[in-house]
């Protein structure tokens, strides 16, 4: 009887479940991803058949990488980004992934034409590609895989020192729907008129819905005319820090009447050229003017007034536009859901109230560096769908306007107050208390701030990014809460925060296993605390400037036992102090290191920064 009971007891209730409903139990984990790899976990066998299941892969070490392709058979996404080690033999064992629809290779400078062709024919399901900085890939690796991935709806050449040869082949994918050249700069005016001339019984681009020719200094009207001629399904266009926007640009895309989203980000602007955008057929959702000069109350309005379906506006550093323009902009444009005017330093305190009387349906909201006041954050409160707000830099916010966001827009999930110095303790509590889905948060260089913030942002158990650089006044009991309290921490910058030492590390490395990237620069960490960070698998980027407690062989240490480390930021001073082999080592297994030759640096007045950019900070 004993023994029937002992036998019971140790049997385990999945080996009668089928593999099938395990499949079905992993499925339905998808959103919680921590969950899942706790399951699989549990046991070898489930271990296996989560493996066998898995259908995406982001491995953290390249080594690792056919064992773990053979282990998991059903991939249908790989993301290999960053992998500056990868070289066409890991493209090799990449090409055994017969069911690989979707992979990203951005970075991978050591992969060839080689190692292309041999993911092109080993994969021939592909319909994503991002070769994005792959700088030994050349126009024969893209023929090649125009030629044996038929399938291909995404392709992302960005950086590649391509010519117009390739562009042929890549054209007549017939699924071909987003096509990315941002600083393709062998492709010009010339290239793309011999390819039209060249491809004149078919229709260029016809089924692409995006393009992308960011940073294509090459090209002009001209050129653009000649490769989007006959692209009618285009959609969303982006040809940020590229050709001014000119009259003659903006009458080439008159024809478009399905696009939807245009990106003109750090182009010069010709009010002329807004004029002729106000005539475009009235479809347009999202656009954006970012870093744009040229942009001026007049020609902008008289846009807004005549595309009032916009959804999404940016115009971040439009100095130009003052009060007029929001006036436009609230009135005409309903619709809003994303809006960003960060440093529009023209426009005055009493504009913001229009965005909380008229656009209620805003969720993304960037005022960085503005006039803003409380009664601006008072009536931007009505925005109850709120998701995002940006504040950094707003000297005339109080915790009074943050007690109006945190009573009232409780889907808050980002919050930036960086440098907005007349925020303390009291406003984060209110913002903890109303917002608990609170992910990102930047309260960097706000002197009130103490280890009461970080205790109320304990609660927000959701948080993935804390940036607290130069706030004196926490520590590591702060700290410390933090990692118990936000187990799915991921980013964190903690650099001057002068109190924070080993202590804070040891909870980290206990409850924070999520951790991927952290800034100590200027902490009390010592070898001690760092060598315990190393206990985390998936820290992938470490900034370690000017830690006074740290030494050559507790970095040397730390470095060898941090497997997963790509990024590593270092003070110039270790680099003769550490064995030429041991980087050599670790820099073989991807890691990148960044050597800062900076001296040691005393905190400024927190509204000095203002003088030191040329800016007068306001009398308080």
């Amino acid at each position: 009887m004993k023994t029937n009971k002992k036998t019971t007891s140790n049997c385990n209730p999945f080996d009668f479940l089928t593999e099938e409903i395990i499949f079905t139990i992993l499925d339905y984990l998808n959103d919680d991803p921590f969950s899942k790899k706790s399951l699989s976990l549990t046991c070898k066998a489930l271990y296996s058949i989560e493996s066998h299941h898995r259908k995406t892969l982001k491995p953290l070490r390249a080594e690792l990488l056919s064992r773990t392709l053979h282990s998991c058979f059903n991939l249908v996404e790989i993301d290999l980004s960053n992998g500056v080690e990868l070289n066409d033999l890991a493209a090799a064992a990449i090409a055994e992934a017969k069911n690989l629809e979707k992979l990203w290779l951005s970075r991978c400078k050591l992969i060839t034409d080689m190692g292309i062709g041999c993911v092109a024919v080993g994969c021939r399901k592909l319909r994503l590609i991002c070769l994005k900085w792959c700088l030994k890939v050349s126009d024969l690796g893209l023929q090649l895989l125009a030629l044996k991935c038929k399938e291909i709806r995404s392709l992302d050449l960005s950086y590649l020192q391509i010519t117009e040869k390739c562009l042929p082949s890549i054209l007549q994918l017939q699924h071909l729907e987003d096509l990315v050249l941002e600083g393709c700069l062998g492709i010009d005016d010339d290239a793309l008129s011999t390819l039209q001339q060249s491809c004149k019984s078919l229709k260029i681009l016809f089924q692409v819905h995006t393009l992308n020719m960011s940073n294509c200094h090459n090209h002009s009207h001209v050129g653009l005319s000649s490769l989007i001629n006959g692209a009618e399904n285009l959609r969303e266009l982006t040809l940020a820090y590229g050709p001014a926007i000119t009259e003659d640009l903006a009458k080439c895309l008159h024809t478009f009447s399905g696009l939807r989203l245009v990106k003109f980000d750090g182009c010069l602007v010709k009010c002329s050229g807004v004029r002729a955008i106000g005539r475009w057929p009235r479809s347009l959702k999202e656009l954006s003017f970012s870093k744009c000069s040229g942009v001026e109350d007049d020609s902008l309005s008289f846009l807004v007034q005549a595309h009032k379906e916009l959804t999404k506006l940016d115009i971040t550093c439009c100095r130009k536009i003052t009060y007029d323009s929001v006036d436009s902009i609230t009135s005409s444009c309903r619709s809003l859901t994303s809006v960003g005017m960060e440093s529009c330093s023209l426009v005055p305190k009493e504009a913001f109230v229009l965005f909380g009387q008229r656009c209620e349906l805003i969720e993304e909201l960037d005022v960085t560096d503005t006039k803003i006041d409380d009664e601006g954050l008072k009536s931007i409160s009505r925005c109850s769908k709120l998701s995002s707000l940006k504040l950094g830099i707003c000297l005339n916010i109080t915790d009074d306007g943050l007690k109006h966001i945190g009573s009232s827009c409780s889907k808050l999930k980002e919050l930036d107050l960086y440098r907005s110095l007349g925020i303390t303790d009291e406003g984060i509590a209110a913002v903890t208390f109303g917002c608990p889905e609170l992910e990102i948060i930047n309260i960097a260089y706000n002197d009130k701030i103490t280890d009461s913030s970080l205790i109320s942002l304990s609660r927000c158990s959701r948080l993935r990014v804390l940036e607290i650089r130069g706030c004196p006044h926490v520590s590591s009991k702060g700290l410390s809460s933090i990692a118990v309290g936000c187990r799915q921490l991921a980013v964190l910058d903690i650099k001057k925060c002068f109190n924070i030492n080993d202590n804070a590390m040891l909870q980290l490395a206990q409850f924070s296993q999520n951790l991927k990237q952290i800034n100590l620069s200027y902490c009390s960490v010592t070898d001690v605390g760092l060598l315990a960070l190393t206990s985390m698998n998936r820290l992938q980027n470490i900034t370690v400037l000017h830690l006074r407690g740290l030494t050559p062989n507790g970095l040397a240490a730390a470095l060898l036992t941090c497997r997963g480390i790509t990024k590593v930021k270092l003070h110039a001073s270790f680099k003769p102090l550490l064995p030429k082999s041991l980087l050599d080592y670790i820099e073989a297994h991807g890691c990148v290191f960044h050597w800062r030759d900076k001296a040691f640096q005393v905190e400024m007045d927190p509204k000095g920064w203002k003088l030191h950019f040329g800016k007068s900070p306001e009398a308080p």
